[in-house]
């Protein structure tokens, strides 16, 4: 497999400026502000009065046990699902440059019968971007992927961690301000997982923040700048890495780090 590369020509410069419409970033999404969010289906309610601000770019991981409300709270900032009540604001920005400048990457990667390549171009496309200027943006998005050399082969033939790659290129070649990624390795074997976590740090190279969601808390150690802890759907505790990692403040956080899983 090629190396995963964040290549010289994808420099933090280029990516701040070299946007998918082609202009330079007017309205960045950070800070992310949430205040009050809650979010209902029927009788159950899954997100419950959460509220926080990020505002770096670092890597933000979303940590929690499984049915903590992870996924939730990724679709809801990226507009799959509408609040119940609260708030999100992307400094301000409007929905529609919200739309255009984050980007999510599901668990499970859903591409499309065509080729490795064809799937990014068909991104692109879909944002009316220029065909000359498409084969460079595929170039970079491969190689950052490491799929340079299986730009022709069916996408769906790929193995699990080559496709949720390439769904993370798809998402990326966008450059998008901030980029969502829900449980990216969740179904993946140590090795691939530890690839794909090279790619992640590659695309958060390029200017991108990363958001992303994990249950794995070896996952969260390696990857994260900043920890939000969340368990029945409240934010239980959120501060840098370092700090909750050597003692989080939060009792039912102590005990996940230990191993027992909340109740």
């Amino acid at each position: 497999m090629p190396p995963i590369v964040a290549t010289a020509e994808i420099t933090a410069e280029r990516a701040a400026t070299d946007r998918s419409d082609g202009t330079a970033t007017e309205h960045p999404l950070l800070p992310l502000v949430v205040d009050g969010l809650t979010y209902r289906a029927g009788n159950q309610l899954l997100m419950d009065q959460v509220s926080f601000r990020i505002e770096t770019d670092l890597r933000t991981v979303i940590l929690g046990p499984n049915g903590a409300g992870k996924s939730v709270l990724l679709r809801l900032l990226h507009g799959l699902l509408q609040p119940t009540g609260g708030r999100i604001a992307w400094n301000g920005a409007s929905p529609d440059v919200v739309k255009r400048r984050q980007a999510m990457v599901l668990q499970r990667p859903i591409l499309l019968r065509r080729s490795v390549a064809a799937n990014i171009d068909h991104a692109l496309r879909l944002r009316k971007i220029p065909r000359p200027s498409r084969a460079e943006l595929i170039r970079d998005a491969l190689a950052v992927a490491g799929l340079s050399e299986l730009a022709s082969r069916s996408a769906r033939t790929l193995s699990g961690g080559e496709q949720q790659r390439l769904s993370i290129a798809r998402a990326w070649v966008l450059r998008p301000d901030v980029l969502l990624l829900d449980e990216p390795t969740s179904n993946l074997d140590p090795s691939a997982t530890i690839i794909v976590e090279t790619m992640i740090r590659a695309v958060q190279g390029t200017g991108t923040k990363i958001i992303m969601t994990t249950h794995d808390i070896g996952q969260a150690r390696r990857l994260a700048d900043d920890i939000m802890f969340l368990h029945r759907g409240g934010l239980l505790e959120h501060a840098p890495a370092t700090e909750f990692f050597h003692g989080p403040r939060d009792r039912v956080a102590a005990r996940f780090l230990e191993g027992i899983l909340p109740a």
